[in-house]
């Protein structure tokens, strides 16, 4: 039924999201790429594009699949970005 474990959270948490992605950026041309295709990208309530950082950060009704996908479309490597070691809770 699901291709991923993506596909199987989109599905059962679809909604409002804050996704994050770390983007290979290098340039205000690369930050601009990034801007036009949030922009146009439906669900999309508001984005901070961090250039220093290389991290994208979108918030709205969106999958964090899609927005993945949407942002690769770019050229840009594209991964969802991962949480500090330290910041990660240990049951």
């Amino acid at each position: 039924m699901y291709q991923n474990s993506m596909d199987k959270l989109s599905f059962l948490f679809s909604g409002f999201w804050t996704v994050v992605l770390k983007v290979g950026m290098s340039c205000e041309g690369c930050v601009g790429a990034v801007k036009r295709v949030l922009g146009k990208m439906q669900g999309v309530e508001s984005y901070e594009v961090d250039l220093k950082e290389q991290k994208v950060t979108v918030k709205g009704n969106v999958q964090p699949d899609v927005v993945l996908q949407t942002v690769s479309k770019t050229g840009k490597k594209t991964t969802l970005w991962e949480a500090p070691a330290e910041a990660v809770a240990t049951t």
